[in-house]
């Protein structure tokens, strides 16, 4: 029991690290975008609580993982549990400091939204798995997701949505609904088995 609350408590603490660089940066005259901020908190955690519960910090990465059963569905559901408890004290922690959402924080909710992050989330996930999945330097796994995030935010973005990505930092931002929950479900389980069906034949 106590192994598995590592874990959860690791996931809690980096999804409210997250949620809180994205809601800091967009709150304030940070000089650093809300992207360039995210990417590197997961950088970074990526390397502080890896070797603890894999760093997933987002239900979209937890739900690809359990679709390859690369994690036992008990730790998955903890996970989620975590990682929305720990947006949740983000959000709270955000409101005492900063107040309400700024004006013109949401986007438009429409079918592109959806397609958005999809596609945002596909290009995450395919990166990790190549963590995962041992193809890449273990010195190069924080820089690795960090990147595939950006790229990801990025494409998202320009496509119009919020490019979030993660559907407990959408909580977080008071975004929370059906595009922004099954878009990074899909684009997930999507990136992650693409990934692994490319590289299935280097494993034989």
């Amino acid at each position: 029991l106590s192994m598995h609350m590592h874990k959860y408590f690791a996931e809690a603490v980096g999804t409210f690290a997250l949620s809180l660089a994205v809601l800091t940066a967009l709150h304030s005259t940070l000089p650093v975008p809300a992207a360039i901020l995210a990417a590197l908190t997961v950088g970074i955690f990526v390397y502080a609580i890896g070797p603890i519960s894999g760093c997933h910090i987002n239900p979209a990465v937890t739900v690809a993982a359990l679709s390859l059963r690369l994690i036992k569905a008990r730790d998955a559901a903890g996970y989620v549990i975590a990682q929305a408890l720990g947006a949740t004290v983000a959000f709270f922690t955000a409101s005492l400091a900063f107040g309400a959402m700024p004006d013109g924080a949401g986007a438009v909710n429409d079918f592109s939204v959806l397609v958005a992050e999809i596609l945002g989330t596909f290009f995450l996930t395919f990166g990790i798995a190549a963590v995962i999945f041992n193809k890449v330097p273990h010195a190069a796994s924080g820089l690795t997701i960090g990147g595939s995030l950006l790229l990801g935010v990025m494409i998202a973005s320009g496509m119009g949505s919020l490019g979030i990505l993660n559907p407990a930092v959408a909580f977080a931002l008071g975004e929370f609904n059906a595009l922004y929950l099954f878009g990074p479900l899909l684009g997930g389980v999507l990136g992650m088995w693409a990934y692994r069906i490319l590289t299935a034949s280097l494993d034989n």
